[in-house]
Formats: structure tokens, C-alpha cells, sequence
């Protein structure tokens, strides 16, 4: 902060080191500041005390529209009305306050404004914009469990008691995991409303979670992989236990297949776009938007995979004449990906026509995780790690190198583990005759 007598040609001038704020006092005009960010937005800005002797900052002007006459002009007019007890910085926080509270009323009116918050970006709860896949699928717990129990509740009408009941009814209705998410849910909402300043405290703070989360440790068996293999391969003229039919389409098949064979997670299986694939080059790159660690990740293609890939592609353009952008476009749009829901629904409709219970689509990212350390492959933990997409292995090495100084892909000992693994897992399903002459496969040391 400095203090100068500011002219046109100053005020034109002025410019803030790179991560600083510059602020300047116009000595002609004591309580009139001139506010400069580094990305070089200026503002005008009053500093005064109220009557109570509280130091308040008021910003009223853009100094790119008001010049500095009017703005010296608007600061004394302001500062007259301050020394007759006026405080605009506290009245234009009442307007604000007022105004919002007109539009986020209820319960469904602040979960609207937090989505819409979260979508543009405007509200980062983790410090970053959350994914739009995670915005959707928010909402369709928002949807499901929130706002039909406590969406038309007024949002200063919400206690403790409120959520613990709401989440109490979820807890009795058997859902688990779920209810978790949708108290963080509920706390991150309200933590908007805390700041849009609607409310002084969080209702849904002060105790614990109700589901008694555990990391699940399910793998699949090499029984179970080779049952449900052919019901995903030709999944036509199925029927369940009472003999009813039972359908999932080809293109949902292969997406669980490739969940298998790419152990990739299944939103980012179902959201494959072709600007993400090089067939030429049997690769392919999930931007970091898609991502969980927010960074792109290429995932090389073994041979069987591409080939799936490749007839996915074949039976999406049998849909229509327009170009393609997605590998599984949505029944009702084929411009749209299924969600990774879909793939969920679709292995419980097939898990009983395999005779399999209890396993999930994630549960095949585990199994081939732990299937390829394992010492029928013997692939690295670190390669594994590339495989999987997780950045937080440094390999024994120091996670800060890893992080700043290590752009290396590892695309050809990733290359190698998943195609080490494609051919066991062909080999336990029945696609391919094992091979008497395998020896586990060892990374070279980096």
C-alpha cells in the first residue's frame, strides 16, 4: 500500500507485481484507494470507519469506466453521508442478504444454487471445479433422497435433528454407502448457504457418519470370470433364474469387457469419446477432466481390446448417419455416452444368468490390479499404479520427483502389463490356450 496524489496518467499506469494486489491512497482525496490486480483490474475503493469505529472497505467504481474526477467527486459524496451515520458496506451487504433470500428460500432452492454454483465453477468445495460427472451424479442422489424428504423445508428451518432423521429413514431403508454421501451432500450445501451469509451455523455438522464405511476387498475368481465371460461375449436369448428374458445390449457387454480388460473405472469406459482414441497407434487418452487425479492419462491397447473397441464403433454407426463422438452413445442420444451407471445395471441383470453373486463392475479393477502383481504376471506395484492411473505412487523414489520432475509415461511398460494381462485373462476365461512356457514378467529397474 502507498500513498500518492493520483492523476489520470497514474491511475493508466498502475500495475500489480504477479500474485500481489496493489493498493494506492490518493492523498488529494484521503479515503478514496485505487485497487489494482495482478490479472489488472482496477477498482475504487472508500476505507472508512463507521460509527461504531469499525474499519470498512466499500467498493463503488470500475476506475476502466469512472475516471478519477468522478470518482474523488463520488468518494466525497459518500463520505459525507458516512460522517452522518451512513455505512454503505453494511447496507449493501443487507441488500445482498435480502435479495438472496428472496430466491433461496427453501431447501430446493439452495440445492439449485449450489449446482448451478458448482457447474459454473463459482463454488469449489475442494478447492477445485468438480467434475460434471460428479455434478450428475450429486444430483440424482439430491434427487432421490433429499429433496422429497426436506427440498420444501425453509432453509432456516433445518436443525441437527432434520438431517440425522432424514438420514436415520436412509440408514433404515438399507442404503449404506450412499448415505454418506448424501450427508456430504447436504454439509457441502449448507456450507454454501454459510457463505452466501443465509445462514450463521451448518445443520449438517457436529456428528458422525451413519454407514460404517469399509474399503471393499472383493475379487473375482478365475470360476466367476470364466462364467460371466461368455454371457458378456453373446449376450442374447438370456434368461434368469424364473426363466424371464433378460437383455443387455452388445455395446454395454463390451464396455464391461473392456472395464476387464483396460482396468480403467467405469465412467471412463462408458464416456469413451473417439477424439480420445489413436486405433492407428492402439492407444488411448482419457483427458483429465475424465480423470479422478484431474491429469490425462494414456492407456495403451492391447490387441483384444482394440478389437472390441473397434466392433463398439461399428454397432454405434449402424445407429445413425451422422459422424460419431462417442464409442457407447445413449439410447436416447447417440451423441451422448452412457452413464457408468449403465454398466452397473447391466451386470446385475447379468449376475444371476452367471451364477454369480456380490461382485461389482469396480471389483474387476481390483482383480486384474491384483492379478497383475500377483505372481502369475508379476508385473511391478509402481507399472501397476501407471496402469491403474493413480499419481501418487513415486515408486520408492521421492513423490516430489514424481510430481515435478518425472513426465515419463511409462507407455511401454504399461503396454507391456496389460497386454500380459489381456492374455490371462483370455486364457482364464477360455479364449486362449494357456501357455505351457510363461515366465512372470519383471520390469527393469528405472
Amino acid at each position: 500500500m502507498a500513498r500518492v496524489f493520483l492523476t489520470d496518467s497514474a491511475v493508466k499506469a498502475a500495475k500489480a507485481e504477479p500474485g500481489k494486489r496493489l493498493e494506492l491512497s490518493d492523498t488529494g482525496t484521503p479515503w478514496l484507494w485505487l485497487r489494482v490486480t495482478d490479472a489488472g483490474v482496477k477498482s475504487w475503493v472508500l476505507r472508512y470507519r463507521n460509527a461504531k469505529g469499525e474499519a470498512r472497505r466499500f467498493k463503488f467504481g470500475d476506475a476502466a469506466t469512472m475516471s478519477l474526477k468522478a470518482a474523488r467527486q463520488r468518494a466525497a459524496s459518500l463520505k459525507a453521508d458516512i460522517d452522518n451515520g451512513a455505512d454503505p458496506a453494511a447496507a449493501k451487504r443487507q441488500v445482498r442478504a435480502e435479495a438472496q433470500s428472496l430466491t433461496i428460500r427453501t431447501v430446493g432452492d439452495l440445492l439449485d444454487a449450489y449446482e448451478k454454483a458448482c457447474a459454473s465453477g463459482e463454488w469449489k468445495p475442494k478447492k477445485k471445479k468438480k467434475r460434471a460427472s460428479t455434478i450428475a451424479y450429486e444430483k440424482r442422489l439430491t434427487d432421490r433422497h433429499i429433496r422429497p424428504v426436506i427440498g420444501k423445508l425453509a432453509v432456516v428451518d433445518v436443525k441437527r435433528a432434520t438431517v440425522k432423521a432424514l438420514l436415520r429413514g436412509m440408514i433404515d431403508a438399507g442404503i449404506g454407502a450412499q448415505t454418506n454421501r448424501v450427508h456430504a451432500i447436504i454439509r457441502q450445501a449448507f456450507n454454501f448457504a454459510i457463505a452466501e451469509e443465509l445462514l450463521p451455523v451448518n445443520p449438517a455438522m457436529g456428528f458422525d457418519t451413519f454407514h460404517d464405511s469399509k474399503p471393499r476387498q472383493r475379487i473375482w475368481t478365475d470360476a466367476e470370470l470364466k462364467a460371466v465371460w461368455p454371457v458378456l461375449r453373446e449376450p442374447t436369448n438370456l434368461k434368469d433364474a424364473e426363466g424371464e428374458p433378460v437383455y443387455v445390449g452388445r455395446p454395454v457387454a463390451i464396455a464391461l469387457q473392456l472395464c476387464a480388460l483396460l482396468l480403467q473405472r467405469r465412467s471412463e469406459v462408458a464416456g469413451m469419446a473417439l477424439s480420445e482414441l489413436d486405433l492407428d497407434g492402439a492407444a488411448w487418452l482419457i483427458p483429465g477432466e475424465r480423470m479422478k487425479a484431474d491429469k490425462p492419462h494414456r492407456v495403451p491397447l492391447p490387441p483384444h481390446a482394440l478389437s472390441l473397441i473397434r466392433e463398439a464403433i461399428a454397432l454405434a454407426a449402424l445407429r445413425t448417419n451422422e459422424p460419431l463422438t462417442v464409442v457407447f452413445p445413449s439410447p436416447s442420444d447417440v451423441h451422448s455416452a452412457i452413464t457408468a451407471d449403465s454398466l452397473t445395471h447391466a451386470l446385475a441383470k447379468l449376475r444371476p444368468v452367471a451364477g454369480i453373486e456380490g461382485v461389482t463392475v469396480h471389483d474387476l479393477r481390483r482383480t486384474g490390479s491384483t492379478l497383475m502383481t500377483g505372481e502369475r504376471l508379476g508385473v511391478s506395484p509402481f507399472i501397476r499404479s501407471k496402469v491403474l492411473g493413480h499419481g501418487s505412487d513415486a515408486g520408492g523414489g521421492a513423490s516430489v520427483s514424481m510430481l515435478h520432475y518425472d513426465a515419463n509415461e511409462y507407455l511401454t511398460e504399461k503396454r507391456r502389463a496389460l497386454e500380459a494381462w489381456e492374455n490371462l485373462l483370455l486364457e482364464i476365461v477360455g479364449e486362449r490356450e494357456r501357455a505351457s512356457n510363461v515366465t512372470p514378467m519383471r520390469e527393469a529397474a528405472h
